[in-house]
């Protein structure tokens, strides 16, 4: 809890996550706005129905890589504390049905499509024994991915389907935590980069320029690649084609972009209750603009934020700040 925070009578935000590595910024960032705040870190334990939820606002910046942090059960604790909270009429930032959302790109792809944004070819498989089956008469070359997903898990490039037979037969395919893997069309980049889109309280931010030839399939600003502890060069992430460098960022700020993808985003956004979130899309070399990730933990790089017009955490503390104060008004 922040030296701002009282008591637990006083109303703060309740910043729900599973992965203190990632909360340092905004810890700052709530601190200089002077917005209280307490870290409720869900990694398993015991939620009592019969009390009521601490006064404030309650954030969800839950992951859907707990599980590669070993945090295999924060995933159900988050699920029963935003239920609570929400139960109790709570004011919950990116809440429940966000978190479905974070935790299935299959809900995340089918949602996109109905708001008619494009996005992917994409086959479900649910189990992996079906995955060779579904593969047949798929269009090479072909991707898959975890459908909980995040940090590129799961995300393996075949460039034809007897490749993926190989991986199958050697035991080498990295099973999906839900068992569900998505069989995506490959798409190639009209230069070597995909564009992440910020949204703070319905608001677009700015826009961020990953390079997916050094970064590969691995693009989460806050951990973009691996060090080799042996050599400290970048490991060359799966994806990529060309190695990183040391020093050299993956991002960079975007200053163009098509206002109608923007919008479009800030209508979906607003349709399904996500108040923070960064959207992932890529405009591919035959002339197609695809979606193809909703994050609602969004991070943010440091580079770009040193060259971007407003901070992302910042932002994101001075918008839980007004929430907190208008629930300090409502009593």
């Amino acid at each position: 809890m922040s030296a701002a925070a009282a008591s637990a009578a006083t109303p703060v935000v309740h910043a729900v996550h599973e992965n203190p590595e990632w909360f340092g910024v905004f810890a700052e960032a709530l601190e200089a706005e002077g917005v209280p705040y307490r870290e409720l870190v869900l990694t398993g334990g015991v939620l009592d129905l019969d009390d009521p939820p601490p006064p404030g606002v309650v954030w969800s910046r839950f992951s859907a890589s707990s599980h590669t942090r070993g945090h295999g059960l924060s995933k159900e604790h988050t699920r029963a504390v935003l239920a609570w909270a929400e139960g109790a009429g709570r004011r919950v930032v990116n809440g429940r049905a966000v978190l479905e959302l974070e935790v299935s790109k299959v809900l995340q792809l089918s949602a996109l499509r109905a708001a008619g944004i494009d996005v992917p070819r994409t086959r479900v498989v649910v189990g992996t024994e079906h995955l060779l089956a579904a593969a047949q008469d798929f269009p090479t070359p072909f991707v898959t991915k975890h459908n909980q997903g995040g940090k590129g898990l799961g995300v393996q490039r075949f460039d034809h389907v007897d490749e993926l037979a190989a991986v199958l037969a050697a035991g080498d395919f990295e099973e999906p935590v839900d068992g569900v893997t998505l069989l995506q069309e490959y798409v190639q980049p009209r230069d070597g980069s995909i564009t992440r889109v910020e949204i703070v309280g319905g608001e677009h931010l700015y826009s961020v320029r990953a390079d997916t030839l050094r970064g590969g399939f691995q693009l989460c600003p806050a951990d973009a690649c691996a060090v080799d502890p042996t050599t400290g060069r970048p490991v060359l992430p799966p994806g990529a084609t060309l190695a990183p460098e040391p020093g050299v960022s993956l991002f960079s700020l975007r200053e163009e972009l098509d206002p109608g993808i923007v919008e479009k985003y800030l209508a979906f956004t607003r349709a399904h209750g996500i108040e923070i979130a960064g959207i992932e899309l890529i405009e591919s070399a035959d002339g197609r603009v695809l979606t193809y990730d909703v994050n609602t933990n969004t991070n943010y790089n440091p580079q770009v934020e040193a060259a971007a017009p407003r901070s992302g955490p910042r932002e994101v503390a001075r918008y839980l700040g007004r929430l907190l104060e208008e629930e300090r008004a409502r009593g």
